[in-house]
């Protein structure tokens, strides 16, 4: 039977999603939970897609297949029983064998959150501490030369080696946090995104919003398709993965 999965982490203390040789992530420590539960077979875990280290998850989705049978809320309560504190899951339930977690994606939606005010210690691995006031007007005008189609190569890693760069950000908005005027909330819902694409973004309207850069250079690096041209990585703590639609 595939099971599709909706799960939350907190990925502070995690290398990332994806599972490595040595380090601790995400998908290793829901397969060493599927092992169990599953009567001690491997079980290979298909996600939508990889978050980096401290990137966290609001509603990151998963597929696998299970060689018992079990109803998808006694899976559901399984696996939350044995996994630790810092990753949960929301929702489990049966899918064709025809689906796929990550190819059949329409979108994601991804927020990127900063604290222009006092710094926050109890937050400082869930958002930004930028602790310093920002225009936020005129990043919300910089965050609109986002959205369309573009190719991206130029806010992607650096390494990063594909054939095709283009994707699309079908809406780019920004919005205060309506408990702390200090606190704004970036969002970027799209039908596909590079390795380190949002937090490049986000490092470019972090510039505009200094003062060092105008909104319209948006343009000009977008058409020059080159990383070098786009500034620093925003810091991972203030990235989330929001959603995943099909």
């Amino acid at each position: 039977m595939r099971y599709l999965i909706t799960m939350s982490y907190d990925g502070s203390k995690y290398n990332g999603y994806q599972k490595q040789p040595k380090g601790k992530t995400i998908q290793n420590e829901l397969e060493k939970v599927l092992l169990v539960i599953n009567n001690g077979q491997p079980v290979e875990i298909n996600a939508s897609g990889r978050t980096d280290a401290k990137v966290h998850a609001i509603a990151q989705k998963a597929h696998f297949d299970l060689t018992i049978t079990i109803t998808p809320d006694k899976l559901q309560l399984a696996m939350n029983s044995l996994l630790p504190g810092d990753i949960y899951i929301r929702q489990v339930e049966c899918v064709t064998e025809a689906f796929h977690a990550r190819y059949n994606v329409k979108a994601k939606e991804y927020i990127y959150k900063i604290n222009m005010g006092e710094y926050d210690p109890i937050l400082k691995d869930y958002i930004y501490q930028h602790n310093r006031k920002l225009d936020v007007v005129e990043m919300e005008r910089a965050l609109k030369y986002f959205e369309g189609e573009h190719d991206f190569k130029s806010f992607s890693k650096a390494d990063e080696e594909k054939s095709n760069f283009n994707r699309t950000i079908v809406q780019a908005t920004m919005f205060r946090d309506v408990k702390n005027v200090n606190q704004i909330v970036i969002s970027f819902l799209g039908t596909g995104f590079l390795r380190h694409m949002v937090r490049n973004m986000v490092g470019i309207l972090i510039e505009v919003g200094e003062g060092k850069r105008k909104s319209e250079e948006i343009i000009a690096i977008l058409e020059a398709k080159d990383r070098r041209k786009a500034g620093y990585t925003a810091n991972p703590e203030g990235l989330y993965l929001k959603d995943v639609f099909y």
